[in-house]
Formats: C-alpha cells, structure tokens, sequence
C-alpha cells in the first residue's frame, strides 16, 4: 500500500513536471523575466527530499559549531539557552510568514526581494536583492577560512592558501552542475550534520549523568560554578542585562537568513505549494530540538570561562572543549572533521543563494540581462560564475594586513540578517493589505494574527539592529572602527535604496495596494495547474493540519472551493 501511494504521488508531481514544460513554449515569458520564452532558465529540480534538509542544513556551519562558544563565553549558559529560544520563536514566525508569500506566488528565481518589489515598491526590492548577492557572496570566503583554520587543529605545517584552494574549486564546480547535483551534495552533508548533533547531544545526556571516561557527574554544575549568568561592563543586574542584550545579538549568526533560504530554494523546488509546507513543517522542529537542544547541551557540558573569547577555530569550539575536559581521547578530531564539512557546505549553501539572487535580479530587470542565461540543464552560469569571484576574497586572511580589508567587507553584512527580517515583516504586511483591499482573503483571522505576528517581529528585529553596537557606546569601549563595523550596514543599505529611488523617480514610494500585483501570469507559475494542486494536497498524506491550513491561507480566493 504504501509504495502504491509513492507511486501515485511521483505519478502526479512527474505530470506537473511535464506540463511544465510543455506550457513554457505558451505563456509570454517576457511578461516578467524580459527573456524570450524558448531561452533556457532555471528548472525545478530540488525534490521535497532535498528541500528538508537543505533549508535546516544549509546554514549549519560554524555558527553552531563553533561561535556558540564565543556567545556562551558573553553572557553564560542561561542567557545563551535564553537567547537561543527568543531566536528560535522569532525565526519561526518570519519562517511562516515568508512560506505563506512563496506558496502563494511560487515562481521561478523566487527571492524575498523578488516579493519585496512585488508588494512594496521595486526600489526595496532592488535594494534588498543586492543585500542578498552581497551578503551571501561575502560569507563563501570567510567560510571557506573558517574551514582552513580548523584543518589547523592538526598542525599539518600546510599553508592556509593551499587548504583555502582544496576547498574553493569543488565548491564552484558543485554549483556549476545542475541543480540536483547541488541538492544530492546538501542532502548527504546535511545528514552528516543532522547525525553528528544527534551524536553529540546524546553525548551531553551520557555526560550529563557521568559516562564519561572520568566518570564525573556534570548535571547542571557549570550552571553554578563557574555560574549560569555573567556581567559585561558594569556590575550587579546592570551587568547581566548588558549581557543579555549582548548574548542575544552574537547568538543571531546561526538563525540568519534561514527564512529566507526556504524562499529562495522554492524557486527551484518541485510542486512547490505541495512541498514547501513540508520543508516548513520540517524546519520548525528541528529548529527548535536541534538549535535549542545543542545550545541546551553545550551549557550543561562546557564552563563559560573554558572557552577561549573570540576563538574562531576547530580548538574553541565548545563541543571539543567539553570531550578533552571530560577525557575522551580520539573523538575531537571527529568533531574537527564535522566542523570542516560544515563551514564547506555552509558556503556551498551561501554561493548557491547568492548566485540565485543575482539571477532574481536579473529576472526583475535590476541586474544585466546576462545573468539570467542558463545552461540546458537550467543553472545559471553567468551568475554563479560572477557570485563566485568574491571567493578569491579568502586569501587576503593568509595576510594579518590583507585580513583587516576581508574583515571590513564582512562587517558591511554585520546587520544584514536583522535588515532582512525587518523588511519580510513590513513585505508581509502589504502582501495581508493588499489582499484585504483587493477581496482576496479566506481565513481573516488567522491572516490577522500573522499579521499581528510580522509587525512585531519588524519591530523586535528594528530594535536588535539599532542594538547592534550598543556596547561601545560606554565610555571604557568607545571605538570608532568598532562604531563603523556595528552600524555601516544601515546608511549603505538606504544609500542605494535612495539612489535607485532617484534614477527610478517615476515609480511610486509604495505601490497603492490597488496596484500590487496578487495574481501570477502562467509565465511566473508555471509548475501546475490549480487541480493538480488539489490532487497533490490530497495525496500528501501530512499528519495534523497545520500544513493545510498554510495551504488553504496562502492559496488564492477564486481557486478555493
């Protein structure tokens, strides 16, 4: 019965599949890419399989495995935990309410700053597009060192260019395969990451109640000794509060852009409005067991005070500092391994959705027309091609001056993520308008309470980005070079939003809800028609109802039943 089920649901996607294709010779492509509709663009070749642990895993690099030392050594383990699940919620609720957006419009080269200039105004939508090619770009690089100062851990005497090197050409030759070649590799890599926090957390458990070789009971001791909370600059609840705000900012690094990798992977994912409620669903728990257990794991068998602040290699990672202190011999190398594989798939992650962008933007007209050129096997080669020149970026950390101008570059990006939730919020809130003033809503209050839910996470992440620095504005740490990295982000990001607002003066601030554009042409979808939507809902088979409800919400009214 079973594989008579799996059969029906593959004959049903490959069917969709096919009319696909075949209705791309008869729908006026132009009407949004501009590219004549027999010219090659990306294909939908990411399965649901790929899309749930491509969206979990690809973020999953030295944030999690190593930086959630240097944030446990700010503020202790009950501010990083604390932190952990503010984050976690927050994420979440962007996570719904972007998936809402994508299942509604699932188009090809789907980026949030494609739905930005859809429901917004086209000089957001510029805006935020080249904050996401920029951002992502940037990071491929400093994953990429990161990689090499891990292989360090085992003093191999080779130079850090030569590992930087090792690591670079697979990963621009990964991307320049189609995009199931991408998504097998994320899969596989993703599973090791998955496996290896299982590992480690039920580590934690066995060391939790003394396992390990030294056979000491750890339980919540480093909770009390060295202690659960620390002091940053003042003393006394001062202190502690200076700490929490500072924990809660260093612990972003790990949730940032996972919304909107969800989005940018729909764009190639088969039957999307089928599938992305999986990945969604998918997401949410693991989010919550794997990103909050770690942290929970990391503060019961690592001391605040044992991690080196500001370590940045396979040696400060709080999951090596926990198995030396607790004596196990050969496991840390283990470990190193796993971070390298990490830090290597994260940049994969992070040049495939920079190379994507770009190729949104194109799409939109913001960028040169080049860059929507694909191969016949539908990757965009013009714009992995140009997303993977920030690359060589990597070798400037081979030299201690070099590493100053990579270390600016990387700070232009330090409020990127919060930018980014910051504008899903008010993007989701002219999306719910405007399909209010237009007649298009189905279910008001559930659309109201998400609506309820984007204002506050806008005005949460408004509140983290201004926070950003906040610490050198004490006296004893004024720096004016740390006061540029904090908060550069913010003129650039509304330097180029005004100029594209000044070239483009005859668009409107905001488009008149009116206006905003709720309906795709079949040029946009595409994928299947509304009775294949139907079909495919029925045969998913989803236990619980929280991804038919996402469904019926996100679907438009002249299609419900």
């Amino acid at each position: 019965m079973m594989s008579e089920s799996f059969s029906k649901e593959q004959d049903v996607e490959n069917t969709a599949i096919s009319m696909s294709e075949q209705g791309r010779s008869a729908t006026p492509e132009a009407s949004r890419t501009g590219v004549a509709s027999h010219e090659r663009h990306i294909k939908r070749g990411l399965t649901s399989r790929h899309g749930q642990l491509i969206a979990w895993g690809g973020t999953v690099g030295t944030g999690l495995f190593i930086t959630t030392g240097r944030t446990l050594a700010i503020g202790g383990p009950a501010f990083l935990v604390g932190s952990y699940v503010i984050l976690a919620i927050a994420t979440y609720l962007i996570l719904v309410l972007v998936t809402e957006m994508a299942m509604y419009l699932p188009v090809r080269g789907a980026s949030m700053s494609f739905y930005g200039g859809r429901f917004v105004s086209k000089s957001l939508g510029f805006t935020m597009g080249w904050l996401y090619v920029y951002s992502f770009a940037i990071f491929v690089p400093f994953e990429l060192t990161a990689s090499a100062l891990v292989v360090g851990f085992w003093n191999t005497g080779v130079s850090n260019g030569v590992w930087i090197t090792i690591f670079l050409l697979p990963l621009v030759g990964l991307n320049l395969l189609p995009v199931r070649f991408y998504g097998e590799a994320e899969f596989f890599f993703a599973g090791i990451k998955l496996a290896t926090i299982i590992g480690l957390l039920v580590l934690s458990f066995i060391l939790f109640w003394g396992g390990g070789p030294n056979h000491v009971r750890l339980g919540f001791h480093y909770w009390m000794h060295p202690g659960a909370t620390k002091t940053q600059i003042l003393e006394g609840d001062a202190g502690r509060l200076i700490a929490a705000i500072a924990t809660i900012i260093a612990s972003a690094l790990p949730f940032t852009f996972t919304p909107e990798m969800v989005v940018i992977t729909s764009g190639e994912l088969q039957s999307p409005r089928r599938n992305l409620p999986k990945v969604s669903l998918n997401f949410n728990w693991r989010l919550v067991v794997f990103y909050v257990g770690s942290v929970v794991g990391i503060s019961v068998v690592c001391p605040h005070n044992a991690i080196a602040f500001g370590g940045s290699t396979g040696a400060s990672s709080p999951w090596v500092v926990a198995i030396r202190n607790a004596g196990i011999q050969s496991l840390p190398s283990v470990i190193n391994t796993v971070i390298i594989i990490a830090a290597w798939s994260t940049g994969n992650a992070f040049l495939y959705l920079s190379s994507r962008c770009l190729y949104s933007l194109a799409v939109e007209g913001h960028a040169p027309k080049i860059f929507t050129k694909c191969t016949a096997a539908g990757t965009p080669i013009y714009a992995v091609g140009a997303t993977s020149l920030p690359t060589l970026l990597a070798y400037l950390n081979l030299n201690s001056a070099a590493a100053n101008v990579f270390n600016w570059l990387l700070n232009l990006v330090n409020t990127a993520g919060f930018i980014s939730w910051v504008c899903c919020g008010i993007i989701y809130i002219r999306f719910h308008q405007a399909r209010k003033e237009q007649g298009d809503m189905q279910s008001t209050t559930k659309t109201t309470l998400k609506e309820i839910s984007a204002w506050a996470t806008a005005v949460f992440y408004v509140i983290l980005t201004l926070l950003n620095g906040f610490t050198i504005f004490f006296p004893s740490k004024w720096s004016t070079a740390d006061f540029l990295s904090a908060y550069i982000g913010l003129p650039i990001f509304f330097a180029v939003y005004l100029g594209h607002r000044f070239i483009c003066r005859q668009d409107p601030w905001i488009i008149p809800l009116k206006e905003v554009k709720l309906q795709a042409n079949g040029a946009e979808l595409n994928e299947e028609t509304e009775d294949e939507l139907e079909e495919t809902t029925e045969s998913t088979g989803l236990p619980g109802t929280w991804a038919q409800r996402l469904r019926r919400i996100a679907r438009p009214q002249q299609h419900a039943e």
